[in-house]
């Protein structure tokens, strides 16, 4: 029984450390996207491609509370998912801004950068999401780590074809579009982090 359960705390703390190391990684690729992706949107004038990086930043702090409650008890991991979740609700009012700022000044923007940069942005996500993969069902932190790193695989895909769409019309409304669509995706994914949360703090009550 005592190797057992040493066995079992060996176990854990293996992949606490797995965890920890996978978080750091999606960290510091976030934190270089976001950067990257806000010189890209000033650049180009892009809506979607600012709607991405305020993406990476709310994910970039999303890691971080990640990276810090590995191997905490289940209510600080809950209190960390709320966070999250309340942090993707911001990025989708922020968008929302946006979205009604270029309808009054629309601009079109560079689609060769935006494309560029987009593409980039695609790469690094893919990457995130691939290391996270193995962690999403590990528990409330890492699954919601991964939701996130899903939305930003989704944003990239979007963020490319409004820079395709603008290139091909030389409008302004297709990266409008995107940027709208980013936002349902928010709103959607927010409810869903804010409802496993939820459920971590008053689980339901069991069927008899």
């Amino acid at each position: 029984m005592s190797n057992s359960c040493c066995q079992k705390e060996i176990d854990v703390s293996a992949l606490q450390g797995r965890q920890r190391r996978v978080l750091t990684f999606v960290l510091v690729i976030n934190v270089a996207t976001f950067a990257m992706m806000v010189a890209a949107s000033i650049a180009s004038g892009s809506s979607s491609l600012l709607s991405g990086a305020l993406d990476n930043f709310g994910d970039a702090l999303t890691y971080a509370l990640s990276l810090a409650v590995v191997g905490a008890a289940a209510a600080a991991k809950a209190r960390v998912a709320l966070f999250k979740g309340l942090m993707i609700l911001g990025a989708a009012l922020a968008v929302a801004f946006q979205i009604g700022w270029r309808i009054l000044h629309p601009e079109v923007p560079v689609f060769e950068t935006m494309g560029i940069a987009a593409i980039l942005n695609l790469g690094a996500n893919l990457l995130c999401l691939w290391m996270l993969t193995p962690y999403r069902s590990s528990d409330v932190n890492m699954s919601s780590a991964w939701e996130c790193s899903r939305n930003d695989v989704s944003e990239g895909f979007a963020v490319i074809a409004a820079a395709v769409a603008v290139g091909l019309f030389q409008s302004a409304w297709p990266d409008i579009v995107i940027a709208f669509a980013l936002l349902v995706m928010f709103l959607r994914s927010a409810v869903r982090v804010l409802g496993q949360a939820w459920r971590q703090f008053y689980p339901p009550a069991p069927q008899h």
